[in-house]
């Protein structure tokens, strides 16, 4: 439409670059130009001795991938400038960089935040950061926040709370808004603070046990807490639509569904939905949490429109043409199997025990 080259960039970690550019080489042919780098790599520490794991400093000498660990998001600063790509997206003359989570289907380059960008006033520059934040439900309880803190817009996560006061972050009521993660930065800010060393984030630090048992200690810093580091730093309260991630198959249950449709290139929410909300939805780990398995247990993808809640759990198969609606929860115990078949309609059931329907 505006006939412009808005480079896709695609930053990675030791895990997920081969995989990645095999995803990538199908786009070979497409007017887009893809770009991608690799952030830093971390040794894992040891929770008892709060010493590195790794037995070396380089990759060739220490080949095990369990001992070390990409350090989150908010090492993507440090490691675009150092890639080289910073500073070419400068001298191509471009100003500003729109980051967001690869999981997060919502996010798109909105021309409304860009103009709000790009337009000086009498009286101020344009901000050098954006974060997107969006109405905080229920269901985000643990997503980060604003505050102002020292004279500087912050951005407070949870596992930087007291415990004293985690109930109090959780209110939806103090704390109205979370952080989408979507991000907006102007490059020479980035390249400005990268050489001089302002990206000093605060630490997370992220507790884990590895498959053999030991316990170790990642240390992480997010995206957003870089908002600090830039000048007139803003956060811009954005409709739910531009934050749809899909972290588990639940999640991928609903944009799959006829509760969204695509249209140029963005999911949208279905016209025909009453509410703006989508259902509530839990699909039980040990049968849905791998895509493949998932794939397996729907024959077709059922009727949500009219859904608000749907829980399942154990050994349960979905036939074509189902719909859902209202309150639904199916409960397959261990050892029973439930077929729903196809044509079914489900309105404020619970279905439990065993059912299957075998072909004659």
């Amino acid at each position: 439409m505006y006939d412009v080259d808005v480079p896709l960039v695609v930053m990675n970690s030791f895990n997920t670059d081969e995989d990645t550019a095999k995803a990538l080489r199908k786009y070979t042919g497409f007017r887009v130009k893809i770009y991608s780098f690799n952030q830093s790599r971390y040794p894992r520490i040891n929770k008892e001795t709060l010493m590195p794991i790794a037995s070396s400093c380089t990759e060739k000498q220490d080949t095990d991938e369990e001992v070390w660990y990409p350090p989150g998001h908010g090492d993507f600063y440090e490691s675009f400038v150092n890639s080289g790509l910073c500073k070419q997206f400068i001298d191509e003359g471009k100003t500003y960089c729109f980051l967001s989570n690869i999981d997060n289907l919502g996010a798109t380059v909105d021309l409304k935040i860009l103009n709000f960008l790009v337009s000086e006033t009498s009286n101020s520059s344009p901000p050098e950061f954006i974060m997107e934040v969006t109405d905080k439900t229920r269901g985000d309880v643990k997503g980060g926040t604003l505050c102002w803190y020292e004279e500087k817009l912050r951005l407070l996560e949870i596992a930087q709370v007291p415990k004293e006061h985690v109930d109090e972050f959780k209110s939806i009521n103090k704390f109205k808004i979370f952080n989408t993660n979507n991000l907006w930065a102007n490059l020479k800010a980035i390249q400005r603070n990268a050489t001089n060393n302002m990206f000093q984030l605060e630490i997370i630090i992220n507790p884990k046990t590895l498959d053999n048992g030991l316990n170790i200690v990642q240390l992480e810093t997010a995206a957003g807490a870089a908002i600090k580091t830039f000048e007139g730093s803003v956060g811009i309260n954005v409709p739910r639509s531009r934050f749809l991630p899909v972290k588990k198959t639940s999640d991928l249950l609903i944009v799959m569904s006829n509760l969204y449709t695509m249209k140029h290139g963005t999911l949208v929410m279905n016209p025909n939905r009453m509410f703006q909300s989508v259902p509530l939805c839990k699909l039980g780990d040990n049968h849905f949490s791998k895509v493949q398995e998932f794939l397996r247990r729907f024959a077709g993808m059922p009727d949500m429109l009219e859904l608000d809640h749907i829980t399942v759990s154990g050994d349960v198969t979905f036939g074509k043409g189902v719909s859902l609606k209202g309150t639904v929860i199916i409960i397959a115990n261990h050892g029973d199997r439930i077929d729903i078949p196809p044509g079914a309609i489900l309105e404020n059931k619970i279905v439990s025990g065993n059912l299957r329907i075998l072909d004659h």
